[in-house]
């Protein structure tokens, strides 16, 4: 029989003259696993924190079952500053009843890289005061996950998390026997963990089964029954729903999709890239040279990043960049982003980076960048540019580019200084976008993004021709965005990774099961890591070098392979009716493959060794 855990009725909220949430009622079971959804500002939190009791409804009333164990994540915790990590987490335990605790292991390992927190100055003992927003957050997140609870209630909990932090969350909280309530805009995240969708929107909530893939589908279908008018039709949901059809890498394997109406509904919808024409256009506008790394190395103070990297990013590449926390990934684009504005002259600590003489570069940081707060929206965005040219005679005008980035008529009249932290990173990666570059650097670009307004960004990204670089530990936003994941892995080498986040994370726990052996050592968490780097059995620096070149001219030859690879697919839909001719393509598709098949292996023997 199953427990009814939480029970909402006929609950409203209203603040000021805005009902966020009017006559909702609804029901948390025992193993319900439910991901909350919609636009920011629509009343996800409010929802959460009223269903938690944290805050009280307007109208309505809230029941809890008799002797629940609730936990709630909030966005801001109220950890004790004086504390230590030690008392907040482990609280009174001695060492060996908490290290003989695997649930206590695993979330130590999980969050903080092993069970001495080798990231704080003192681990365990490390006084929370002086610790960053981030990382109370991962104390905050541990001390709830380390008890035992009936009902998990998380607000945004990957924020901060990095990859392997989100996959191992995700791990988690599939294992636990606790029911789940969860507001992120992390789609990966959701579509690992939840089973119910709740999608909030203007005051009320929809309710829906299945994760966010399955939400996407039938929120179509519920949205195609309802419309009257093709222009429903055309939404940017089509574009997400061929994304999610043709199989996206992170997309779990289990047989979805099952809603026959909304399949109808991309029977036409091409791909979400012309991969080949926007490459034939980046061409045009960039010239066969974007930046050549030879030999680079890159610093920060006397920590060594990067060493004696040979590298190339090249007209229309789109390149998504994962790695470990201070491996260097946001060091590396600030190193290309000062090249690029010095024209060359400023270098790095050691070797040489060339810049295309027709490069321009807009760099989207992780610090919003602050604008004039008397400005109103469309004021900011005009003050670049008017107009937009999207290629092949196609323009927008500023006022149309807001629109899509859901900034209303109403709201474009706002002043800059009245907007939310998420509408302030929309309104900067529009202004980049207004400034026409034809190179894109973007550093963690969800921050505080709603999922409406990351498809929004994704579709402008899909028709824009020029080379990208993503860091993001938003994984489904950089597997939808890019054709190629990058890693570095924290010593000091760039690699290529043919399998993506999958083929990361397996790396990463090869190193953290090599690093395992030396955890009762006495060594620090950065002392493991070094010892756990080879020492012994190295290349020669020339050696490396040539290795180098040799990983490089694979890459370039995978992209072409690719490229010829998505011309053949076309060209075989143009000839459906001709036999002989889909024959004779299809033969060069499987030859393709077969090379493919051959570099790829030789280009993780090289990996491998290096």
């Amino acid at each position: 029989m199953v427990t009814n855990l939480v029970n909402v009725e006929a609950v409203g909220k209203v603040y000021g003259t805005r009902a966020l949430l009017d006559g909702v009622s609804l029901g948390v079971n025992e193993g319900d696993r439910i991901g909350v959804v919609g636009r920011n500002g629509d009343g996800k939190t409010t929802l959460i924190r009223i269903l938690a009791k944290l805050e009280p409804a307007d109208d309505g009333r809230v029941t809890h079952a008799g002797g629940l164990r609730l936990g709630v994540l909030t966005q801001h915790d109220s950890l004790d500053p004086a504390a230590t990590v030690r008392h907040e987490v482990i609280g009174d335990l001695a060492d060996h009843e908490w290290a003989g605790d695997a649930k206590i292991r695993d979330t130590l390992t999980g969050l903080f890289g092993g069970l001495d927190l080798p990231a704080f100055p003192q681990g365990l003992d490390t006084v929370i005061g002086p610790l960053s927003g981030g990382e109370r957050r991962r104390i905050a997140l541990a001390k709830l996950l380390i008890a035992e609870q009936d009902l998990i209630v998380l607000d945004e909990p990957t924020n901060h998390l990095d990859v392997e932090g989100i996959s191992w969350l995700a791990g988690h909280l599939r294992a636990r026997r606790s029911a789940l309530v969860v507001v992120t805009h992390d789609r990966w995240f959701l579509d690992q963990v939840c089973t119910r969708m709740w999608d909030v929107q203007r005051g009320a909530v929809h309710e829906y089964e299945g994760g966010y893939s399955d939400y996407v589908f039938a929120r179509a279908e519920r949205e195609r029954i309802a419309a009257t008018e093709e222009a429903k039709r055309q939404n940017l949901m089509r574009k997400e729903l061929a994304w999610l059809r043709r199989g996206a890498p992170a997309r779990t394997s289990k047989p979805r999709f099952r809603i026959e109406a909304a399949n109808a509904l991309i029977a036409d919808v091409p791909p979400p890239r012309d991969s080949a024409e926007l490459m034939k256009f980046a061409n045009s506008r960039l010239g066969k040279t974007v930046f050549e790394l030879e030999d680079v190395t890159v610093t920060a103070g006397p920590k060594l990043l990067l060493k004696h990297l040979t590298w190339q990013l090249g007209p229309g590449d789109r390149i998504g960049l994962v790695g470990v926390n201070g491996a260097g990934k946001t060091s590396l684009l600030r190193a290309l982003a000062e090249a690029a504005r010095t024209e060359g002259e400023q270098q790095p600590a050691g070797g040489r980076i060339v810049v295309g003489k027709t490069v321009k570069l807009a760099y989207l940081s992780q610090e919003v960048a602050e604008l004039d707060r008397n400005l109103r929206v469309l004021e900011a965005v005009e003050q670049v540019r008017q107009r937009v040219d999207l290629g092949k005679g196609r323009e927008m005008t500023a006022s149309q580019l807001c629109e899509k980035f859901g900034f209303t008529k109403e709201k474009q009249w706002t002043p800059v200084g009245d907007l939310s932290g998420g509408e302030r990173r929309r309104l900067q990666i529009l202004r980049l976008l207004m400034d026409e570059p034809n190179v894109l650097f973007l550093d963690e670009p969800t921050n505080d993004l709603d999922i409406e307004t990351l498809t929004q960004l994704e579709d402008v990204l899909d028709s824009w021709p020029g080379s990208l670089v993503v860091i993001s530990h938003d994984r489904y936003f950089l597997e939808r965005t890019t054709d190629r994941v990058q890693a570095l892995l924290g010593d000091a080498t760039l690699r290529m990774l043919p399998r993506g986040v999958d083929e990361y994370l397996e790396r990463r726990q090869r190193a953290l099961a090599a690093a395992a052996p030396q955890a009762g050592s006495g060594n620090s968490g950065r002392q493991k890591a070094a010892e756990a780097a080879p020492s012994g059995g190295q290349r020669s620096a020339a050696e490396q070098r040539a290795a180098n070149k040799e990983l490089q001219k694979i890459e370039r030859r995978l992209d072409r392979i690719s490229e010829q690879e998505s011309t053949l697919h076309a060209r075989i839909a143009e000839d459906a009716t001709d036999f002989a001719r889909v024959a004779e393509l299809d033969a060069k598709l499987r030859e393709l493959a077969g090379e493919r098949d051959e570099l790829e292996t030789r280009w993780l023997e090289l990996a491998d060794d290096a």
